[in-house]
C-alpha cells in the first residue's frame, strides 16, 4: 500500500501525511525533506542557487526512487506531480490523494509560515494571493487526476 499526497504548497500534505501514516501503521516520507537531506540544501536555497529546472530534475529522480517502496505515505512537493509526467508515475505506482484547499486558506497559511516558499518569498499579500490563485488554477487539473480528493481545511481519511 502506497499513498502519494498531492496539492498546492501550504495545503498540509506533510502534516496530514504524518498523521495518516501513524494511524494506518505506515511509514512516512516527505519528498522535500528527503531532498534536503540528500543534497544538503533547503529547497528555497537550492532554487536560489541552481534554479527551478535543476530542482525539478532532481525532484523527479527522488520521486522515481519511491517506485519500490511499500506500506508508506509520501508527501510530494506542490509542483512534483506537475512536471516531467510525474502525475502519471504517481498514478501508476500508488494511490494519489489530493488535499484540496481554497486560495484564501492557502494565503492565510502562507502568511503565517516561518518557511517562505521560493515563488512567494517577499511578495506583498495581494501579489501572493494572485500568484497562488494563478498557480492553483494551472495545477489543479493535474491534482484532480487523483482518485481521492480530500478537503484540506478539515482533512479526514
Amino acid at each position: 500500500m502506497k499513498y502519494y499526497l498531492v496539492g498546492y504548497m501550504y495545503s498540509g500534505k506533510s502534516t496530514f501525511g504524518r498523521r495518516m501514516a501513524a494511524e494506518k501503521g505506515l511509514e512516512f516520507l516527505d519528498l522535500d525533506r528527503a531532498f534536503e537531506q540528500r543534497y544538503h540544501y533547503t529547497v528555497p536555497r537550492f532554487f536560489e542557487t541552481f534554479g527551478e529546472e535543476a530542482f525539478r530534475r532532481l525532484e523527479t529522480q527522488m520521486l522515481h526512487s519511491t517506485a519500490d517502496l511499500d506500506n508508506i505515505v509520501i508527501a510530494c512537493g506542490g509542483g512534483t506531480p506537475c512536471h516531467s509526467g510525474n502525475m502519471d508515475f504517481i498514478l501508476a505506482h500508488g494511490t494519489a490523494i489530493y488535499l484540496q484547499m481554497p486560495v484564501e486558506a492557502l494565503v492565510a497559511r502562507a502568511l503565517r509560515s516561518r518557511n517562505p516558499r521560493p515563488k512567494l518569498h517577499g511578495l506583498p499579500e495581494e501579489d501572493m494571493r494572485a500568484r497562488i490563485a494563478e498557480g492553483l488554477k494551472e495545477r489543479e487539473p493535474i491534482y484532480l487526476k487523483a482518485p481521492i480528493v480530500i478537503d484540506g481545511t478539515n482533512p479526514q481519511f
